[in-house]
């Protein structure tokens, strides 16, 4: 996997550069002390795991975090436990307290490489149907019916032409899930089917039913380079 550190301290720059060459798996392509320069990166290259301070100059990690149109994933590193919460609702891998041995990154890393192996199986195989957990049952959806998904904060909307339903994951899952090529988040808050687009025009993205999905700006120059080629 290849990975990137986001953190602007040398000692724990030094400590997760060693922690990363003893994992064979992981290959080091670069180490930022800015969100910042971490995005102008990420936006030329790709990148499979970061390695993200939460306590960073300019922005810090949790914004940076929310920034990114398509972040790999993240496992958040911090010395400070009351921001645990708020990274598992951006759907990060794992959250390491400072300081942390070998062995507790080791087990995080191991987290984000059964995670990839979950995405690359479920993309290696063409998804039909997908079953949404909304409260306590499990709703069947047909894929190719989804027109968009939308969250509002607590949950997700997964919109058909026939009806809507809500689900207790959060956007980011329904990314990791189906993604790219044919479904791509256009804002912080929606994803779109791009078969049931009808029309991009300026800032909105128009589906065959008549609706409108806002284009977000930190979207809009990499859907529209994806999608019109």
């Amino acid at each position: 996997m290849r990975c990137i550190i986001v953190e602007d301290q040398p000692p724990a720059q030094r400590i997760l550069k060693k922690f990363i060459e003893d994992v064979n798996h992981l290959e080091l392509v670069g180490i930022f002390s800015d969100g910042l320069q971490a995005m102008e990166f990420l936006n030329n290259e790709p990148v499979d795991l970061m390695f993200l301070d939460i306590h960073l100059p300019k922005i810090n990690g949790i914004e940076f975090l929310k920034s990114i149109p398509e972040a790999p994933d993240v496992i958040l590193t911090t010395a400070f436990s009351e921001y645990a919460l708020e990274g598992y609702d951006l759907n990060v891998v794992d959250y390491l307290l400072k300081p942390f041995s070998f062995q507790r990154f080791l087990q995080a890393v191991n987290k984000a490489s059964m995670k990839q192996e979950q995405s690359e199986s479920v993309s290696g195989n063409q998804v039909n149907e997908i079953y949404v957990k909304s409260s306590h049952e499990h709703i069947k959806v047909s894929v190719k019916d989804i027109l968009a998904i939308s969250s509002d904060s607590d949950y997700t909307e997964i919109r058909t032409e026939k009806r809507k339903v809500l689900s207790n994951e959060p956007l980011r899952h329904w990314v990791d899930i189906l993604g790219p090529p044919q479904f791509f988040q256009v804002h912080k808050s929606h994803i779109v089917n791009t078969k049931k687009i009808d029309r991009i025009s300026g800032n909105l993205v128009y589906l065959i039913d008549g609706s409108k999905i806002p284009l977000g700006r930190a979207y809009k120059d990499h859907f529209l380079k994806s999608v019109l080629g």
